[in-house]
């Protein structure tokens, strides 16, 4: 890690949205509002193995990945999060000065992550990076599906521009942190592909920070080699475990998710103040739990957050995003929390 990169970015964050005030309705954050069954049981049931440290291998957590997005459990390399399968995939490919492709807009740690390493974030627009020839760059990102925009690349292109990055040497990171939301197959196992995953968005458990990388070859060993030691406590590996192996929960999420954020897309697209997100080809239409919306004005963001605050429900400044001047994100939540929601914007259906 690059010390004077450290010290430059000392102090600097990135904005995730998510309310800590439990009164709060929180559309701002990407979470399931929902959790599998069993989970507080499986938690519990964690406190005695707790008493020691866990196996540095994590047999059955990597099982339970290698199931959920169908790759070889060697390949799996546990994580507290999808973040640090992100931080240990640059850390691994990056050197001071490398150039890495990254898209925008998107999430804000691509870039934090490749400075640390003492690299230069070269941004491109999300819906042509995978346009860009990835002889240029150590390393290339795509978020898939993407966040904020929500839309998600086409699977023959993107499996294209992974073997033009194996031709050109070039690691490709694929953060599938929402992926799970979707019935799209994974990039997990692909040579030359490190894939992130959390688990924390999909199964309503962001505090439980769970996640884990995806690697083969030479990439996958010297991903291990960088892992932290028992970087995964026994609750976290348990729950995580746990979680990967309900199908049903998954299914429901996905039906409930895809026919919400229609609502959603809807009911705000027929609203005169809003424009709402529609990708153009290569993207594919939305597909993560979220919609984003352009005000048309910041004023205009500045009056949906007020009216929604007044009404106890927090939404995501998108302003953070660079390029979203003018824009809001919408997680998608629950059919009552939606009434609530358009009931307190006075948005009709």
């Amino acid at each position: 890690m690059d010390t004077e990169a450290v010290a430059r970015l000392a102090g600097t964050a990135v904005t995730h949205g998510s309310s800590d005030d439990p009164d709060v309705l929180d559309f701002s954050a990407n979470v399931n509002p929902e959790v599998p069954d069993g989970v507080a049981e499986t938690y519990a049931g964690a406190l005695d193995g707790s008493r020691t440290y866990p196996p540095e291998d994590y047999p059955e957590y990597r099982r339970a990945a290698a199931r959920y997005v169908d790759c070889d459990a060697a390949d799996v390399v546990p994580t507290a999060g999808g973040l640090a399968a992100i931080r240990l995939a640059v850390a691994v490919t990056v050197d001071p000065g490398d150039r890495v492709l990254v898209p925008a807009p998107s999430f804000g740690e691509y870039a934090h992550e490749v400075e640390l390493q003492g690299g230069e974030a070269v941004a491109a627009d999300h819906d042509v990076t995978l346009d860009r020839d990835p002889h240029e760059f150590a390393l290339a990102v795509v978020c898939n599906p993407n966040n904020p925009t929500g839309d998600a690349y086409e699977p023959s292109a993107l499996a294209d521009f992974a073997e033009r990055c194996r031709a050109a040497g070039t690691p490709l990171l694929v953060d599938e942190a929402f992926l799970g939301f979707t019935d799209r197959s994974s990039l997990a196992g692909e040579p030359g592909v490190v894939v992130a995953r959390s688990l924390t968005k999909l199964f309503g458990l962001p505090g439980l920070r769970a996640g884990f990388a995806v690697a083969t070859g030479e990439l996958r060993e010297r991903i291990r080699t960088a892992a932290l030691t028992w970087g995964l406590g026994w609750p976290a590996a348990a729950v995580g475990a746990h979680c990967m192996d309900s199908p049903e929960f998954v299914a429901e999420t996905r039906d409930r998710v895809a026919s919400e954020r229609e609502r959603l897309w809807r009911a705000f697209d027929a609203d005169p103040r809003f424009s709402v997100y529609d990708p153009d080809p290569p993207m594919e239409a939305a597909t993560a739990p979220f919609v984003l919306l352009d005000c048309g004005s910041a004023e205009g963001v500045e009056e949906l957050l007020s009216r929604a605050r007044a009404a106890g429900i927090e939404l995501r400044d998108a302003r953070s995003f660079a390029g979203l001047e003018t824009h809001v994100r919408v997680a998608v939540r629950t059919p009552a929390e939606h009434d609530r929601l358009l009931g307190a914007l006075d948005v009709r259906e």
